[in-house]
């Protein structure tokens, strides 16, 4: 399985699931409530690695986290 971690005022917990590749990944997060804006704004990491390419396929223990922009002064 697959965790999935949330960062800053994103009011998600973190959980586990089953998904093959970035893109799946996406679509069911998009299922959940309040997910979806973030997902259109947050940067991905998979392993601690800046992603973008949703193809890229996921394995078992694989730690995928949803950063929010950031901003300070």
């Amino acid at each position: 399985m697959v965790e999935v971690r949330f960062f800053g005022p994103i009011k998600e917990e973190n959980f586990f699931i089953k998904a093959s590749d970035l893109k799946e990944l996406r679509a069911i997060l998009q299922e959940k409530e309040g997910l979806k804006e973030w997902l259109g704004v947050c940067a991905t990491a998979l392993n601690d690695r800046l992603i973008d390419n949703l193809n890229t396929p996921l394995k078992e223990s694989d730690m995928v986290s949803l950063l929010p922009p950031v901003c300070g002064g």
